[in-house]
Formats: structure tokens, sequence, C-alpha cells
């Protein structure tokens, strides 16, 4: 689980501790969490949405945001602002999904670069990692 002030590292993975929003901010060169328990969003706590507003704010088109089944549209919002700030976005498809709310509203707002079943996300995700920072349409980004 994410604690305030952890420093993500490449290889990490954090998870948002139960009713805590979870959220990232930029600390000089490092990438930091932060929890707080504000006013939920989408009637969620943690919301997908505040985690991805300031994924979009602290790291920009650095960003890949990965939607998993789930109920509603949290995380729509969140994905438009890493869309705009040039980061990518991929989806769990409908097959895969047990709800396909999250993933489906992402995917319908043509948002998401891929659909993909659950059992090819961590290797697409691996290999999105490995080659680098190809933009939304594919084209190299400028460093």
């Amino acid at each position: 689980e994410g604690v305030r002030g952890d420093v993500l590292v490449p290889g990490g993975v954090w998870i948002a501790p139960g009713d805590y929003h979870m959220i990232v901010r930029r600390d000089g060169t490092a990438i930091r969490i932060d929890t707080h328990q504000q006013t939920p969003e989408n009637s969620c706590r943690p919301a997908a949405d505040v985690l991805f507003r300031s994924a979009a704010n602290a790291c920009g088109g650095n960003t890949l945001a990965v939607v998993l089944t789930g109920m509603g549209e949290d995380g729509l919002i969140g994905c438009k602002l890493i869309y705009q700030a040039g980061g990518q976005i991929i989806v769990q498809n409908r097959e895969s999904s047990v709800v396909w709310g999250m993933p489906g509203q992402v995917a319908k707002a043509g948002l998401a670069e891929k659909q993909l079943p659950l059992r090819d996300l961590a290797g697409e995700i691996i290999t999105r990692l490995k080659a680098g920072r190809p933009n939304y349409h594919g084209m190299p980004r400028k460093a």
C-alpha cells in the first residue's frame, strides 16, 4: 500500500490504501506518494480520477494509465487529462472484464490506445516501459 512520502522507483507497484485517495506529486526530481481522505469522487475513495489527475499533473506525457474492470465511469475524467498531456492509456477489454463500466467509458470516449484481455495487460505494460514513450498515435516523442 502506498504510504505518504514514498518515492516511486522503477519496478515498484503501489496500491491505494482502503478509504484513502492516493495521489502522486513531484518533489524536485522525485515523484512521491501522498494520501488523503477528501470527499469521495464518483462515489469512490480511493478514486481512479484523483490518482490519474495527479499523474497527469506530475508526470504529463510520461504517464501510462491502465483501466481495469469496474463499475461506473471513475477514471474517465483523469484519462482525458492524461490524454491531453500526451500520456498513454490502455484498458481491459469487454470480454475479460467482469464489469466493463470503467474501461468501457474510457474506450467509448476514444481515449484508449488498446483494449486488451486481462492476460495480455502485464506484457503490454512491460513492452511499453521497455520501448520508451511513443505518443498515442505511435509517433516518437521529443526528448
